[in-house]
């Protein structure tokens, strides 16, 4: 009989180099926007600060608003405006394949499911400009 105890098994484990994905184009896309998702963290930071801020009063709000208008933050926030646009777009486009919505037997085609995300998003920004340039 074998002793089972001393026979020690090589799992093959695979060498991956960190840069994998800068093989192919798709996961190019995909990491990118991944890595754009930082940037929608960083806003919403950035604006529950800014909330913060206004809730301090006047003066809070003043010295804040400034810190954003400096050279450095205002290329920042030009890079982050392009990455966020970046991720809305991909991710309204892989809507279709998020919701699959159906009325009775009929699947609603995956064109129309991404046209009514980005009529939603045109709608709530002509929403918000319009308040903006009316307030």
């Amino acid at each position: 009989m074998e002793n089972n105890s001393s026979v020690q098994s090589k799992l093959y484990t695979r060498k991956v180099p960190i840069l994998w994905w800068m093989h192919r184009w798709v996961d190019i896309r995909f990491i990118t926007r991944e890595l754009t998702s930082i940037f929608v963290a960083t806003y919403a930071v950035i604006f529950l600060f800014y909330i913060r801020s206004v809730s301090q009063g006047a003066e809070a709000f003043a010295e804040f608003s400034e810190k954003l208008s400096s050279p450095l933050l205002i290329g920042f926030h030009v890079f982050a405006l392009a990455a966020l646009l970046y991720h809305s777009i991909t991710w309204f486009n892989l809507a279709p394949k998020a919701m699959v919505i159906k009325i009775g037997e009929t699947k609603i085609p995956g064109l129309l499911i991404a046209l009514m995300n980005y009529a939603g998003w045109i709608f709530i920004s002509i929403v918000i400009g319009w308040l903006i340039l009316n307030s």
